[in-house]
This record gives structure tokens, C-alpha cells and sequence, in this order.
């Protein structure tokens, strides 16, 4: 006997008895995966266009249901209409609800687009499509901080600061080959998330449930309209696919770590102990109790919520582990993983604009890149170029160092006598030799914090910002069209 009950159901004609009210209302995905509706608009209409090149739907029919599906897209795309979505009382899912909605407005003609395609594949193209384009926001993202680095980098010119190993002083660096430091971070992430782009870039649509459709359609057609490079290879891979979104969530851990490590160090920088920051107001909340206090809420912010990240990456392996081929119920719970990670366009969107506001106490910085030794590598550099043996030379400096802190003096606080029962290679050049211009300039290589190399690395970073921006316009222009 037919039963009423269940034929709202996609799914309905087998089952006699209904479902457990609470089992249904657990197993529903609509109050999450209503996110995809506009994916799930997009696919639907380059399915139509398929089943229209196979005389599935004619051409009037086809015109009728893209009409439907825009309008349908159109009526839920406020903030309102989407909580319309989410707490729809039937719909099991976003599939389910745009069916539901196409049938309101063409009768049994919304029911045929679902022919010749099954939801695994519909969710594996939706999710795709999703994840392609958080990743050009978040490269987006990763290039304005990236851009904001660099122009802290030219406002800050020749200012120095102390680098650290162990967290101790260890060599002084210009302030913009610090800053450049982060910037090399962030186009690796981007570069990460152009790679994860290129090998999701496949369309599952035509894919079936497991097999491959059961009509002669031709792939390309909504591979093509969705801009994708090509047609998945293999029916029972694209259906059970969800490798690209964990490795999107993995690429989202290291752009995590890096502003992470970015975060806790402008935290220490921002402390009286080290004064080299000055924390934007405008990012910083103070104390209910200390009315003096001014504090990085920002930063800390950031550390905090890179764990989401890296939990929402864990949770995926962990539900796709040991998975039999193809579909299950399983991969259902990918989804909120990947929907969580959403925040972090928003974040690197703040980082940028906190960047770009930050002040730096350059005296300060100053200061203390230019005591506590922080020569002395130099100094050994020296001896090398008068023929000593570095290991002996380092001996040597040390020796100085030691009598420089007995002293209460720098290094060149030192006599040229006192230098001399270290090795006859001290010379009066030697007070020359580590002077904070000559500390910085010896480190005269590729990738090093002389003035002129990091002059000529500031422009080589600003050029690939720009190609990586342009990229990003080329490909949202080309998606356009």
C-alpha cells in the first residue's frame, strides 16, 4: 500500500513504515548543508543543460527549470531566506529542498531533473564546488596580509631588531627581513591551496550513484558550464571522493600555524618586557579590573582558534578512515568539518588590516639588536677573513664575549690590547667590522638581511603578490564567464 507518510521522501517507494521521529530529525543534513544551496543551484542547471544535449528535456523544458532554479536562488539568498533553508520542517537535505521548491513551481517537470543522477554524486560535485571557492577567498585573504607585511616592511626602511634562536637575541636583521619571514609563510599557503584547487578541479556529475549514469550523457557539458577542467575519471572514486577536502583542511593548518606563530610573537613584542609593538587600538579590548591595561585580544584570538582548524582537519581523517568503497551515511559528518573552517577568511581579513596597523617601536628594536652581542658572529666573520679557521675563531670570539660580560662592556668596548691575548689578527678595523651596518651587511647572500638584499626582496615579494593577485582575478573572471 502506498503510504502518504513517506512520499515527500527522494526515497520513498520501498519503505512501508515510517521513520523514528527522532532518527529522522538526527539524520537530516539540511541544518548544515543548506550552505550549498548556490553550488546546489549551479550543478542542477548544468545537469539540466546535459540532460537537454541528451534529448532528455527539451530545450523549452530545460529553459523552464534553469529559470526556476536562478529564482529559486534568488528568493533565498538574504540572511533571512536562508534561515528559511536550515529550518525547513521536510526537506532531509539541500538536494532534497530544491527539489521540493521546483516541484512548488513546475509540477511533475521539477521532478525530472533528477534523472539519470543519484545525491552521491550531487553532494561530491556541491562539496567541490564549495571548497574551490573558499580557497580563492582565503588566497584572497593570505595576499592582503602578505601585502600588508610588505608595506610594513618599506615603512619600516633601514630599522633593525634583534632575531632570536631559543628565544634568545642572536643576530641583529632588518625589521623588513622579519616581516619578510611571515610573507614567505603566507605564499606558501597560498601556493598549497592553488595545488589542492587544481586536483579537486574535476566534475563528478554523471558519476551515478556508484557506477556511472544510466544515460548515454555527455560529462563534459556540465564540466564545462561548471568550470571544471574535465570530468572525474571513475564513477565509484568521484562518488566516494573526499580527499580534496581534507587536504583543503590540512593546507588550512599550516595557513593556521604560520599566523599562529605570527600572533604569539607580536603578543611578546606587544609586552613591557620587550616594547617593540604597539598594539592598534582598534584590535585590542582592555581590563574590567586594571583601567591601565591594553591587551591582544587579536593575537591571542588567532592561537586559539588555529585548534578548530586542526581539529575540523583530524575529524575528516578519522571519518574517512577505513571507509569501503563507495557512498556511505559516513561521509554525511565531512561536511560540518569543512563548513567550521569557514571563519578563517574572516581572520585573515583582520590579521591584514591589524598588520597594517601596527607601530613599531623602532628605537626600542634598536636598541636591543644592538647589545647583548649580538655581534659576535661578525666578529668570527672577521677573524675568518684574516685566515682563521672558523671553529678557532668562534673559540676566540667566545673568549672576548666572556670578557666583555665581566667587563659590563659590548664588544667594542673592548681595548685593542685586551682583544690581542685572544690572537694577533685583532686590528683597528675590527671596531669597523662590527658596527651595526657591517653586522648587517656581511650576511651579503640570497635570502639574507643585507640592506640590499633585503631592499631587492621586498620587490621580488611585492611582484608575486601581484601575480598571485592576478591570478586570482583571472580565474574569478574566467568562472564568470
Amino acid at each position: 500500500m502506498f503510504n502518504e507518510q513517506q512520499s515527500g521522501k527522494m526515497w520513498s517507494g520501498r519503505f512501508r513504515e515510517p521513520l523514528d521521529a527522532e532518527f529522522e530529525a538526527w539524520q537530516r543534513s539540511i541544518v548544515f548543508d543548506w550552505r550549498l544551496l548556490g553550488e546546489e543551484i549551479a550543478a542542477g542547471k548544468a545537469h539540466a543543460s546535459a540532460l537537454c544535449a541528451a534529448a532528455i528535456l527539451t530545450k523549452a523544458e530545460t529553459a523552464e527549470l534553469r529559470a526556476a532554479l536562478d529564482a529559486i536562488a534568488a528568493e533565498y539568498a538574504s540572511e533571512a531566506g536562508k534561515v528559511l533553508v536550515r529550518n525547513h520542517p521536510s526537506a532531509e537535505d539541500i538536494h532534497h529542498f530544491v527539489e521540493l521548491k521546483l516541484v512548488e513551481r513546475l509540477g511533475s517537470l521539477g521532478l525530472k531533473l533528477h534523472t539519470g543522477r543519484s545525491r552521491n554524486e550531487q553532494i561530491a560535485t556541491d562539496l567541490r564546488l564549495y571548497v574551490r571557492t573558499q580557497i580563492e577567498v582565503v588566497i584572497e585573504g593570505l595576499a592582503a596580509w602578505a601585502s600588508a607585511l610588505v608595506e610594513q616592511g618599506r615603512e619600516a626602511a633601514d630599522s633593525v631588531m634583534p632575531s632570536f634562536t631559543h628565544l634568545q637575541r642572536a643576530e641583529p636583521v632588518l625589521v623588513a627581513h622579519w616581516l619578510l619571514a611571515y610573507v614567505e609563510m603566507a605564499l606558501r599557503d597560498a601556493g598549497r591551496l592553488q595545488d589542492c584547487a587544481a586536483r579537486l578541479n574535476l566534475c563528478p556529475l554523471g558519476s551515478g550513484a556508484v557506477a556511472g549514469a544510466t544515460l548515454a550523457l555527455d560529462r563534459t557539458i556540465a564540466a564545462r558550464e561548471l568550470e571544471f577542467t574535465a570530468p572525474t575519471a571513475n564513477s565509484i572514486d568521484a562518488t566516494s571522493d573526499r580527499d580534496f577536502i581534507l587536504e583543503y583542511l590540512n593546507a588550512l593548518t599550516f595557513v593556521g600555524l604560520h599566523l599562529s606563530r605570527f600572533a604569539e610573537e607580536i603578543t611578546l613584542f606587544a609586552t613591557a618586557e620587550f616594547g617593540f609593538v604597539s598594539l592598534p587600538e582598534a584590535f585590542s579590548t582592555g581590563s574590567s579590573a586594571m583601567p591601565q591595561k591594553k591587551n591582544p585580544d587579536l593575537t591571542e584570538l588567532i592561537r586559539a582558534k588555529v585548534g578548530r582548524i586542526h581539529g575540523a582537519a583530524q575529524a575528516v581523517a578519522m571519518q574517512l578512515k577505513g571507509l569501503p568503497l563507495a557512498y556511505n551515511k559516513d561521509m554525511q559528518e565531512t561536511q560540518e568539518p569543512v563548513f567550521s573552517a569557514g571563519f578563517v577568511p574572516q581572520m585573515l581579513n583582520l590579521v591584514a588590516r591589524f598588520t597594517a596597523a601596527l607601530q613599531f617601536n623602532r628605537e626600542r628594536m634598536s636598541e636591543a639588536a644592538q647589545s647583548g652581542y649580538l655581534n659576535a658572529m661578525a666578529a668570527a666573520t672577521y677573524l675568518v677573513h684574516k685566515g682563521v679557521p672558523f671553529r678557532t675563531a668562534h673559540e676566540k670570539i667566545g673568549h672576548a664575549v666572556r670578557l666583555a660580560i665581566e667587563k659590563g662592556v659590548e664588544l667594542s668596548g673592548l681595548t685593542l690590547e685586551e682583544l690581542r691575548q685572544f690572537g694577533d689578527e685583532f686590528g683597528e678595523d675590527f671596531y669597523a667590522a662590527i658596527a651595526l651596518d657591517a653586522t648587517l651587511n656581511c650576511h651579503d647572500v640570497m635570502g639574507g638581511t643585507a640592506r640590499e638584499r633585503v631592499r631587492k626582496a621586498l620587490d621580488a615579494a611585492a611582484e608575486r603578490i601581484a601575480a598571485l593577485v592576478k591570478s586570482i582575478a583571472v580565474e574569478a573572471v574566467h568562472a564568470g564567464a
